[in-house]
């Protein structure tokens, strides 16, 4: 499947910022077996005193701007061409929780896609007791590893209620599992820390997702997203298996992926340090279009 990308994040301030530095995860790159990006590009508004490009520990794409006159107002656009492949269709070899174990511990590298990487607390997923315990119930006797992952996400699908009004980027995985609700990056960690707490890997992905307006309705313009899922480490056979617990499916051709991490914190969009007087508020809008 083939798509046409378009985003624009706008931040504006409440006062002229007297120095910034930010940080961009905003370029998809190319996945193989996964993703071809035939074209990419990223323009910023105004023009930043220093740009440099460049790849993280994870294999990102990263973009380093920084701004020395006063801003009001950035604006970052992309705009790319992504082709997306059918994933293959593996049988289920992966070993119980057990065998997992026995698994990660004859791991012998620490490269980017290592599973010791994906184990402990991150910034953004602490240890929560209630998690722990939620996830715990779900494993039953002679489960593989990838049954559990499909456990976990399918009743997280089930037991909580997306609402975007219901937290921000900065809601905490305990608050957002206690009520149950929120949005994909809140399905994400919780996913995370579910599957940590079982003694399995699991990191987070940023990207885009494609979607489909009801039968009879039109489109909406800018209506996409950036979307979050899962990737976990199923053992030395499967290796990374992907699943979208927001919607309760594995990854496929209407995913398109931007960054790897061990969550948000490591693949956030934009983010950075300024100096201002004043308050900020931003706003986005997304098109994935199929061509």
């Amino acid at each position: 499947m083939r798509y046409d990308i378009r985003l624009t994040i706008t931040y504006e301030y409440g006062a002229p910022t007297e120095r910034a530095r930010t940080l961009v995860h905003l370029l998809p790159s190319d996945k193989p077996g996964r993703q071809v990006i035939s074209a990419r590009l990223l323009t910023v508004d105004p023009l930043p005193f220093e740009r440099r490009d460049g790849t993280d520990f994870f294999g990102n794409t990263t973009t380093t701007l920084v701004f020395r006159d006063p801003v009001e107002r950035i604006e970052y656009g992309l705009q790319a061409s992504a082709e997306r492949f059918v994933p293959p269709v593996a049988l289920d070899f992966a070993p119980d929780l057990a065998g997992l174990r026995a698994e990660i511990a004859a791991v012998r590298t620490l490269d980017a896609t290592s599973p010791h990487h994906y184990l402990g607390p991150s910034a953004r997923v602490p240890v929560v007791r209630d998690i722990s315990d939620f996830s715990a119930r779900l494993v039953g006797a002679g489960m593989t590893v990838l049954q559990v992952v499909e456990a976990v996400g399918r009743a997280l699908h089930t037991g909580m209620r997306f609402d975007p009004r219901a937290t921000d980027v900065n809601t905490p995985i305990a608050e957002a599992f206690a009520n149950r609700h929120g949005v994909c990056q809140d399905f994400s960690h919780v996913m995370i820390a579910a599957l940590r707490s079982l003694g399995i890997p699991a990191g987070y992905v940023s990207g885009f997702l494609r979607t489909i307006p009801p039968p009879g309705q039109a489109r909406l313009e800018g209506a996409d997203a950036m979307h979050a899922w899962v990737t976990a480490w199923c053992g030395k056979e499967l290796g990374w298996v992907e699943y979208d617990p927001t919607n309760d499916c594995r990854v496929g051709t209407d995913h398109i992926t931007v960054a790897y991490g061990r969550d948000y914190s490591d693949v956030s969009p934009v983010k950075g340090v300024l100096r201002t007087s004043g308050g900020q508020t931003s706003k986005q809008a997304v098109d994935v279009l199929p061509v």
